[in-house]
């Protein structure tokens, strides 16, 4: 995992083009606009919202190939204290423990680091494969946000999850890796 930079534009094009039945159902989309990706565009905001401090754009990486991408945005310090962290993989690592790891390492540097005091995910229901990454880690379902966000063409439904820094103490990878999280915590509806 390492900060996107501005030349990673082609080969994030290039992997979300070859990955493209996998991640579709799942990508942010501009109400009413074209469905054309403006990757490099796009990592010039992520890079300049960075240097103000509102967020962390990162990649996956195995053998030096990208193979997905982890931004933990929408960065508040003082009395909220807390950021969202969104994420995807190709399908040729899925199931792998990148995502899980990824997700672990910016939420524990996000509380160990930035000083933040809770880290949200949101999720689609029907996207078993990111659930399961949050049941893993042991993120507490929070409720559901209707229409929340433009995924896929229209507006979706997504389940809330979080974490705060006083339930990881030890850290959220440490927890992970020594098989603390608690599984009797219910993680979202389908698994009380």
């Amino acid at each position: 995992m390492r900060q996107v930079r501005p030349r990673d534009a082609r080969e994030l094009e290039r992997v979300l083009l070859e990955h493209r039945a996998w991640l579709q159902p799942w990508e942010a989309t501009l109400p009413g606009g074209t469905g054309r990706w403006d990757v490099r565009g796009t990592i010039k905001a992520l890079v300049e919202q960075s240097q103000a401090g509102e967020t962390m754009p990162f990649v996956l990486t195995t053998r030096d190939a990208i193979v997905g991408q982890l931004t933990v945005s929408g960065i508040q310090h003082g009395a909220v204290s807390s950021a969202t962290l969104g994420y995807w993989v190709a399908q040729s690592v899925a199931g792998r423990g990148f995502t899980p790891t990824a997700v672990a390492l910016a939420t524990d540097y996000c509380f160990g680091m930035l000083g933040l005091h809770r880290m949200e995910i949101c999720i689609r229901p029907e996207n078993a494969a990111s659930l399961r990454v949050v049941e893993k880690l042991g993120f507490r379902y929070e409720g559901e946000r209707l229409r929340y966000i433009h995924i896929d063409g229209d507006w979706r439904d997504h389940y809330c999850f979080a974490l705060v820094r006083e339930e990881v103490p030890g850290g959220v990878l440490a927890r992970w890796r020594e098989g603390r999280v608690d599984p009797s915590v219910p993680t979202h509806p389908g698994r009380r």
